[in-house]
């Protein structure tokens, strides 16, 4: 299953490539930590998303019904993702970002800590590769991190063994190049499923998924309330 804190861009995608798994026929579940009342929902354009992971996973939160999330808020619900968690992956943080709270947690916490590298002349990335330079596991994608949880806790994660899974990043660069531009030549102003995506494209719903991250952290995509897909509004 999926912890994360139902925030704009990578949270929410990872929230979301667990629901597409699980509507896909893998079992699995993701469980949203918030930082505020369960019914003042942030961002409020992840209402739709909040909504669907209740129906089928966890939204988790210790502040009382009514209490609107503020920045005091946060280190709390950092937490609870980081108690929640078996391990914890950063995969984009700047030096100052709070999602090194999160990291510390989790190394408090006893729990393993990941990290995804990125260019050292992105600030966005410097958070995450200091935390590799102190001896967080690189990783590259979901299978490194499956492959590196703890042996004792295979059995329960997988009753009929370990299998390395089809990862949307194993492909070649121009590949997921040529899928991302299907998918740009597919996306407008006018909001569409991923899984009408995938059913016009012919990609699974993973692989839909990773591009349109790949593409909204580009700045060239946007998800709308519900999580639609949309080319993001210039700026």
């Amino acid at each position: 299953g999926i912890v994360s804190g139902l925030a704009r861009g990578i949270d929410a995608a990872a929230h979301r490539g667990a629901l597409a798994m699980r509507e896909g026929g893998v079992p699995g579940v993701t469980v949203a930590a918030v930082a505020g009342g369960l019914d003042r929902v942030y961002p409020p354009e992840h209402a739709d998303l909040q909504a669907e992971i209740g129906a089928c996973g966890v939204v988790v939160t210790e502040a009382p019904l009514g209490t609107t999330p503020q920045s005091r808020h946060f280190p709390g619900r950092n937490r609870i993702i980081a108690g929640l968690s078996l391990g914890c992956v950063v995969v984009e943080a700047a030096l100052r970002s709070g999602t090194l709270i999160t990291a510390r947690l989790a190394l408090a916490y006893d729990r393993v800590l990941y990290a995804v590298p990125g260019s050292p002349l992105d600030p966005r990335a410097r958070g995450s590769n200091d935390l590799l330079r102190h001896g967080a596991t690189l990783v590259e994608d979901g299978a490194d991190v499956l492959r590196t949880l703890p042996e004792s806790l295979h059995p329960a994660l997988f009753p009929g063994g370990f299998a390395e899974p089809d990862m949307p990043w194993d492909v070649s660069n121009a590949e997921a190049t040529r899928q991302r531009d299907v998918l740009r030549a597919l996306l407008s102003f006018a909001p569409m499923p991923v899984d009408e995506l995938a059913r016009r494209c012919q990609f699974s719903i993973p692989f839909v998924l990773a591009r349109l991250t790949e593409l909204e952290l580009a700045g060239l995509c946007a998800f709308a309330p519900g999580g639609a897909a949309v080319v993001a509004t210039p700026t």
